[in-house]
């Protein structure tokens, strides 16, 4: 495969795969190399991931991994404010494709709590998390072609909050107008911190995406995901 004609700055690493199942296995491999490291170190360590279909394989792959999966904490960047059956569920995603096999041990850690809405539920969510150290440590994204990360949306009047650099809140209620559902996220901070942080992307319209991106680092309010396109990030993208 011809290597993709895109600049990232210094100290972002891509890595550029043929195919969706390739990237998968090589970020599945990063992932578990990492963890498995920290896991000698730490009495507990921290595993957020995203949503959506991009990442299957790579949950399918990183699920049977062996590691102390009894000491990992896997939670999601965001969730959609609906219940579990929903077909919008992440969380129902990611217990049905990553907490599966030798990840089935690990701690699940969920953003969705009781509350008609995210704000309703923010203190229970809140509690969730309270056991959560910090900072992160492994944390995979994604993107939409509005430049949005985690529920990190332009559109979001709370997003000045969920993006300030000293925000203290772990998450943060989001309703962008473009969603047909009120959203929870992690904040920028707590995601920005994370000893690890990979990109996670398929398709040439993300190529695009992160190309407008990159013409103007600094306007992070307008795509949220300039905040992340720093040194230490990791770009795993297939066609």
């Amino acid at each position: 495969m011809k290597t993709p004609d895109i600049q990232f700055p210094r100290g972002v690493e891509s890595r550029f795969g043929d195919s969706p199942e390739q990237v998968a296995l090589e970020l599945a491999e990063a992932v578990s190399d990492f963890l498995s490291k920290r896991l000698a170190e730490a009495e507990r360590v921290s595993l957020v991931v995203s949503g959506g279909s991009t990442p299957l394989p790579f949950f399918s792959a990183l699920s049977c991994k062996e590691l102390d999966w009894s000491r990992v904490d896997v939670l999601l960047a965001d969730e959609r404010w609906v219940e579990e059956a929903d077909p919008a569920s992440n969380t129902r995603l990611v217990k049905e494709a990553l907490l599966q096999h030798n990840a089935a041990a690990a701690r699940f850690l969920s953003l969705k709590q009781a509350g008609a809405t995210p704000a309703d539920g923010l203190d229970a969510v809140k509690a969730e998390l309270a056991g959560l150290s910090l900072p992160l440590d492994v944390v995979i994204l994604g993107m939409g072609n509005d430049g949005h990360t985690a529920s990190l949306f332009p559109d979001a009047e709370e997003l000045p909050h969920a993006m300030d650099p000293d925000c203290r809140d772990t998450v943060a209620a989001m309703t962008p107008l473009s969603q047909p559902q009120k959203r929870i996220t992690l904040t920028w901070p707590v995601l920005r911190d994370a000893r690890f942080i990979a990109l996670h992307l398929k398709g040439s319209d993300k190529l695009d995406t992160l190309k407008k991106a990159l013409e103007t680092p600094d306007d992070v309010m307008a795509m949220p995901i300039r905040a992340f396109l720093k040194p230490g990030l990791q770009v795993f993208w297939s066609p």
